[in-house]
């Protein structure tokens, strides 16, 4: 797997520093970002639509971004888009 940085938040001092990465081989977008609170997991824990379960399943996550890092994750999306176009 070879990770395309696309960018981190430019509020990043030393610790905080969510990313956005794009693995290109697999057509995904890959986040780091903050964990949520007991509160917001529960919340989209519960949240029901149409084709998917209630719960989070054990291998998927809920992480938090930074509105700031919109641009960047529309740059990740063009480039899938790019490479989608091959």
């Amino acid at each position: 797997m070879t990770l395309r940085f696309i960018g981190i938040d430019p509020d990043t001092k030393t610790a905080d520093s969510p990313t956005v990465w794009v693995d290109e081989e697999k057509q995904e977008l890959v986040f780091q970002g903050w964990l949520p609170s007991p509160e917001l997991e529960a919340e989209c824990a519960k949240f029901e639509v149409p084709g998917h379960a209630i719960g989070i399943p054990d291998d998927e996550g809920v992480i938090r971004m930074p509105a700031r890092m919109a641009q960047m994750i529309r740059e990740a999306c063009d480039v899938i888009g790019r490479t989608d176009d091959r």
